[in-house]
């Protein structure tokens, strides 16, 4: 009889969730404030573009991550195409009241190619093949592609004062599946889908408020987010 007690309270133990892996509470709204720059040198093809993204998995002080980006574009004449070579810093926290985190820095290549249909659906196609170097992880990498779409709609374009419809899908798929001490990750590791109102200030500025939703091989979760774009 004792043995059997014993035994069970083994595996109540083994079962139950341990303090520190707090499960993530998937009908929590979380929160993104971001900020997107981008600027050509006088009038070569030659520029620069970054970000900044605080993102939280709550509204506020629960960090997700600390995402710093920046990039050298490229953008050939004659070629409606904008090639980047970047560096990412990644501070990635851990769910509820663990504040353990994991830092990441990561180098990145990307195309980006506008398309516009008719008068009002502007959108752009942007390829992105990453290099990441996560604490206490193997060399990994992962291949994204992201199709954005803007629809203006109280102007034929995207002018001054013009209000749009901003919607986006992303998908990201891993490459190498082993990343060290026996752990490894499914080929896809995220897709995320955004759907927000945006207001262009003027040419060089505009804003976004919108809600994105991030699924994972474990888990998805609503994003509010709220973004600055602008072109300096």
């Amino acid at each position: 009889m004792k043995k059997s007690i014993f035994l069970s309270i083994i595996c109540i133990s083994i079962l139950l969730p341990k303090s520190g892996e707090a499960q993530i509470n998937e009908d929590k709204l979380g929160a993104w404030y971001m900020y997107f720059f981008n600027t050509t040198f006088k009038e070569s093809s030659w520029g620069v573009q970054g970000d900044v993204q605080y993102r939280n998995w709550n509204t506020a002080g629960d960090l997700e991550q600390l995402l710093l980006r920046g990039g050298i574009t490229y953008e050939p004449k004659n070629a409606d195409v904008k090639l980047t070579f970047g560096y990412g810093n990644v501070t990635t926290g851990s769910y509820g009241s663990d504040n353990s985190t994991t830092s990441e820095s990561r180098i990145y290549q990307e195309a980006l190619f506008p398309v516009k249909f008719g008068n009002r659906l502007y959108t752009n196609h942007r390829f992105r093949y990453e290099q990441r170097f996560v604490e206490n992880q193997d060399f990994r990498t992962r291949y994204r592609y992201n199709l954005f779409l803007n629809i203006p709609l109280n102007k034929a374009t995207m002018d001054d004062k013009a209000l749009y419809l901003a919607l986006y899908n992303e998908l990201f798929i891993n490459g190498e599946r082993n990343i060290g001490n026996g752990n490894s990750v499914e080929i896809f590791d995220r897709n995320r889908f955004y759907v927000a109102a945006g207001y262009v200030i003027k040419k060089e500025l505009k804003i976004q408020l919108g809600v994105m939703k991030q699924a994972t091989d474990s888990w998805q979760k609503n994003q509010l987010q709220f973004s600055f774009h602008q072109t300096l």
